[in-house]
């Protein structure tokens, strides 16, 4: 995930921080948090400020009942998984993404908000800017592509697997419903990329873990205070 410009050097630094600052809207000696480290991939720190751009911008989909620390878990887990990914990407695919890819997926973000304005509203909370969406989106269209590369032609559905998935699953659902289950040449393709899916997501989870094993992973999501990382800084204003 992208990081404002302090977060970006808070990257390198190694070892887990807490960054409270002093709001003069506050009475003096209060204290708000406003970002700190979550989890620490090998020497690549995921802030909070990332959980909340995720759910900020709706890149995950909410789920039914779920609380917000049960969303907050589930957005760092697959932050610390996207890390993983990237840094291995970062290690052999060295090619461009094409602008367009990423002008179209800027688009399917910006069509979630009403109007230019309320996202903009989001990003200034969320502490981005255009150049930063752009940015976070290119870093996911790349493990994307990479995925696709890597990891598609591993996957080969045959007529087998089509006319299984039409007689077990397709037609069954059809039936449950009380619908007529449609020809199969008619829907031939669709359960080719339903299977195509299921198995890439498959590849993808082998591929994970075996990036897991090597990967040095701490998780402070909640942990007690006690066993945070210390504050690195505090900015305290005149009164």
């Amino acid at each position: 995930m992208p990081r404002s410009n302090l977060s970006t050097h808070l990257l390198h630094l190694g070892s887990a921080i807490l960054l409270v600052v002093m709001l003069a809207a506050w009475p003096a000696g209060a204290e708000i948090l406003v970002d700190r480290v979550v989890a620490v991939v090998d020497e690549e720190s995921i802030l909070l400020s990332d959980i909340r751009r995720v759910i900020g911008l709706e890149l995950v989909e909410a789920l039914p009942d779920e609380t917000d620390a049960q969303q907050q878990r589930r957005v760092l887990d697959g932050l610390i998984e996207h890390c993983m990914r990237l840094r291995e990407v970062e290690r052999h695919d060295f090619s461009q993404l094409p602008t367009d890819e990423i002008d179209l997926q800027v688009e399917r973000i910006r069509a979630k908000f009403d109007s230019e304005a309320e996202l903009q509203e989001r990003l200034q909370s969320l502490g981005l800017d255009d150049e930063g969406l752009r940015l976070l989106v290119t870093r996911q269209l790349r493990v994307l592509v990479y995925v696709e590369k890597r990891l598609g032609p591993r996957v080969f559905i045959n007529p087998d697997d089509i006319r299984a998935y039409y007689d077990d699953v397709l037609s069954a659902e059809m039936t449950r419903r009380g619908l007529e289950t449609p020809p199969l040449n008619t829907v031939r393709d669709h359960i080719r990329a339903v299977l195509h899916e299921r198995e890439l997501n498959k590849q993808i989870e082998a591929w994970t873990e075996e990036l897991r094993l090597e990967a040095d992973i701490t998780d402070y999501l909640h942990r007690r205070n006690t066993e945070l990382p210390p504050v690195l800084k505090r900015i305290e204003l005149d009164r």
